[in-house]
């Protein structure tokens, strides 16, 4: 690449809006990356960033986060995307296990 020309390269962000503060975060102490935060998208200026890279950084992110059941990572040109799966639900945070009825008694269980 010539000297004084940068890449130019965006991640689409999707529905995560709530990670976009940590995926900046991720980019910028792991991996070094300058990301600039802009509405439904982050502007990622580099010189030495291919766009694989970029999507690799980003697939490490989602998996991280354990979005990987729910969204996936692809990459159109220079845009890096992070889509969600079709038929997917969002997932719930801090989604407490039901706690049952009665348990059952050992005559019960044993059919007597």
């Amino acid at each position: 690449m010539p000297l004084g020309l940068k890449n130019k390269l965006h991640i689409d962000i999707g529905d995560l809006h709530d990670e976009r503060e940590q995926l900046t975060s991720f980019l910028s102490t792991k991996h070094k990356i300058l990301v600039i935060p802009n509405l439904n998208r982050l502007d990622v200026t580099s010189d030495g960033l291919s766009p694989k890279d970029l999507e690799h950084a980003v697939t490490k992110f989602v998996y991280h986060k354990n979005l990987n059941s729910t969204h996936f990572v692809s990459l159109e040109g220079n845009i890096v995307k992070i889509n969600r799966f079709k038929n997917s639900k969002p997932a719930k945070k801090n989604e407490k296990p039901k706690k049952g009825g009665q348990h059952q008694t050992a005559a019960q269980s044993w059919g007597l």
